[in-house]
Formats: structure tokens, sequence, C-alpha cells
């Protein structure tokens, strides 16, 4: 049971003359130890089990052999002892070869033991070329991603609304985030200054002549039509009294009030019955010579310069105006709430465009076999060019890391990996030696 506590053993790595050397590597920097895998302790555990279960072997060959000693003239006990002697020499043997693997035996600092402690750096170089060429490969990874069917699966992966609308959540919180990271004060000069801009490009009367031209094809002018012809006749009813007070300060003295009355009847309630008329009638003479009274003026707001001119100098005073700029310099605090609240809001109309077409890109992508073609291609060609350039860089990122472990530690974290398997190879060498111990025997009596 010796043996198997020395395998367990966690002590530091002693050092050419037999003392633990507890120094740190040369250059002072300490090697990184591995932190604790998932499922280490059922491993540490299993491997405990089989040592106990390959020490065992090695002490019941002993006992057999103790026992088989003391029948020197019998043939059977012969057979006995040589099967006994020869599996605690393959059992010893064996353990050396495992335990060597791993730490000095017995603490014993012999040549070309603890091989994974001390050549942890030419295994680690070893491993890294080895991951470069066979893994790292442009035909097995092209290979790979052609088995895969990356635009098959994005496809599928965009097309299912649970996934779109988990992608909408995570792109809403990005969007939260970053609005939420910028300074205003940084950000609404710039968004002041790109509204000005833009609005101080656009031709003033170029876009009001489109505007009145599209107006005027569309009918929707005659909705500003009827409202003045209903602003006129609501101004005739509310001032007819300031226009009967007109038409009698304007009346010779000697025309009676009943007349200046009647005057006063027949300018209000004609122009009402007027208006009325041609509010009415949607093809009235006073309606079409409106619309020419439109059309002359969107062409003359098109091609004259003056009116070019006026146009501008009416922007310019527009944008100038103190109300606008107090409008432009708090838009960016506008539009930043209105983003900070849709993106919140799980059931926003932004959120929920977004998640419609994050499917319908997914649809579109599983109808269009070209398209996903070209996916799959700028994939491979992509991660080819990457793999192309930074192939080394995985090499030595591998190689590296192992330099950078602890040589006990990972030996002790390799050997949890592996170790109870390795420990068969210690009760096969019990079992094996021991057959041909008998064989051995065998053959000395025969011949």
């Amino acid at each position: 049971m010796a043996l198997a506590t020395d395998d367990l053993s966690a002590s530091p790595r002693p050092n050419r003359v037999g003392v633990p050397d507890h120094r740190p590597p040369r250059g002072g920097a300490v090697p990184a130890r591995s932190a604790e895998a998932p499922g280490d302790d059922e491993r540490r555990r299993a491997l405990a089990r089989m040592k106990v279960v390959a020490t065992s072997l090695l002490a019941a060959a002993a006992v057999v052999f103790v026992i088989a000693r003391q029948f020197p003239d019998d043939a059977v006990a012969g057979y006995v002892q040589a099967f006994a002697e020869a599996a605690m020499v393959g059992a010893l043997a064996d353990w050396f070869a495992v335990t060597a693997l791993f730490k000095h035996p017995l603490g014993l600092p012999i040549p070309h033991t603890a091989i994974i402690a001390e050549r942890k750096d030419d295994i680690g170089r070893g491993l890294g070329t080895f991951v470069q060429g066979n893994f790292l490969s442009g035909p097995v990874i092209a290979d790979k991603i052609r088995s895969v069917g990356v635009a098959d699966r994005i496809s599928a992966f965009l097309a299912d609304p649970a996934n779109a609308r988990r992608l909408s959540d995570n792109a809403g919180d990005a969007v939260r985030a970053a609005v939420e990271v910028l300074r205003d004060e940084d950000v609404a000069p710039v968004v002041e200054q790109m509204v000005t801009e833009r609005v101080a490009d656009i031709p003033a009367a170029v876009l009001a002549s489109k505007v009145l031209e599209a107006a005027i094809e569309d009918g929707h002018h005659q909705v500003v039509v009827e409202s003045l012809l209903e602003a006129t006749t609501h101004f005739l009813d509310r001032n007819t009294d300031t226009i009967r007070q007109r038409v009698e300060r304007e009346s010779p003295w000697w025309v009676p009030d009943a007349i200046d009355e009647r005057i006063v009847e027949k300018l209000v309630g004609g122009g009402r019955r007027f208006l009325d008329e041609v509010a009415a009638d949607p093809e009235h003479d006073v309606r079409h010579q409106i619309d020419e009274r439109i059309r002359a003026m969107a062409v003359q707001l098109r091609t004259s310069p003056d009116m070019e001119a006026r146009g501008e100098e009416l922007k310019a005073q527009l944008l100038a105006h103190p109300a606008l700029r107090a409008w432009t310099s708090t838009l960016w605090q506008d539009l930043k709430g209105t983003i900070v609240a849709a993106s919140e809001d799980p059931d926003s109309e932004l959120r929920q465009r977004l998640t419609e077409g994050i499917v319908r890109l997914g649809e579109s992508l599983a109808a269009d076999p070209e398209l996903r073609a070209k996916i799959d291609g700028w994939v491979e060609r992509t991660v080819l060019y990457v793999l192309d350039q930074y192939r080394d860089e995985v090499a030595d990122l591998i190689s590296g890391t192992v330099a950078r472990w602890d040589g006990d530690d990972a030996s002790r974290r390799i050997e949890l990996q592996v170790g109870r398997d390795l420990q068969f190879i210690r009760i096969n060498g019990t079992v094996v030696g021991g057959l041909v111990g008998v064989l051995i025997h065998l053959g000395t009596q025969v011949f």
C-alpha cells in the first residue's frame, strides 16, 4: 500500500539531493495553476480505487510467493512460486513505468522519470505543432464547414420566432446600453448640427414647389381650401357687428339706418351664401381658379430666381430662430428617451418590428439557395483566411499556455484524466508477468 500512497502524493518535487524544491521558476514568474475542473473529485476517487486494486494485486503476489516458498519440493508449488515471482516483477516494472510519467518513483531523482513535469514545455510545443498540422489545416476546416451547412443553420435559427425574439431582446439591450453610455453633451451638438446642415442643404423654393404639386395631384389641397372657406364663414359671423359699424361710419348721414342694415345683411348674407356654394361644389369655378393659382405658384417657385432667393432667406431666418434652435438642442434627449423606452418594453413596436424582420430574414434565406451558397462560401473563405493568418498564433498559444503551467500541478491534472486507465497497465503487468513466469518455469522443466 506504500506504492499507492506514493502515487497520490502531492508534495513538492524534490531537487537533485532529495530536498523539496519550493523555489519559483527562473525569471520570477510564478507558474499558473489550473483550476479545478468539473468531475475532478470523482476522478480522484476513481484513481485512488484503481491504485489500491493494482497495489493489492502486487501485495497478493508477494504473499503467494512467500507461501509457495514454504514448499520447495512440491511441483505445483514451484509453478505457483514462478507465477508469483514473475507477477511481482511485472507489477513493479509497470508501477515504475506508470509512476515515472508523472513523478519521481519513491521521490528518488532517477533520470528520465517525472517525464511530464520535466518535459512539459516540449510536450506543449509538440501538442501545438500537432494541432496546427492536423486540426488547423485548410482542407480539414473547409470540409468541416461544408458538412455543417452554416447558411442552413442560420436560416433555420433566424426563422424560429423564439430565437428571433431572443435576438431582438439582445439587440434591444445592446441599443439601450449603447445609448445610455453616450454622453448627452457630446451627442446633442452632433445631432443638432446634422439636422441643421440637412435642412440647410434642401432648396426651400424647390421643396415648396414639389409639395404644392403633390398636393394638387392628390387633391390634398382641397382640405386647405375647405378650411379657408369655413374659416372665412366663421369670420363673417364673428365680425358682423364690426362690418355694421363700418357701413354706418362710411354711409352718408342722410341714409336711413334701415338701409344700412339692409346693406349689412346683403354683404354678410351674400358672402356666406357664396362661400357655402363654393364649399358645396367641388367643381366650382372658384376652386378651379385656386388650383390654377397654386399651379402657377409652384412653377414660379421652381423657376424664379427671386422666389428661390426669398425661400433661402426665409429658411435662414427659420434656422436662426431661437425656438427652432431650442428644439434641435433637445432633439437628442427626446430621441434618446424614445429609444430607451422602446428598447426596454418587450411589447414595443421596435421590438416587434425587429423580431418580424429577423424571422423574414431567416425565411428569405431559406428560400434562396443562391444566397445560402454565397454565405457558405463567404464563411469558408473568412475562416480559412483567419486560419491562415493566425494558425501559428494558435500553436504558440497552446505551447505558451503549457509552458506557464506548474509542472507538478500539470502532472497531477493529467494523471487525474488518464491515471485510472493507466492503472490497468499495472494490473495487466501483474497478470501477464505471472503467466509468463509460469511458461518460463514450464520450459525449464520440459527442456
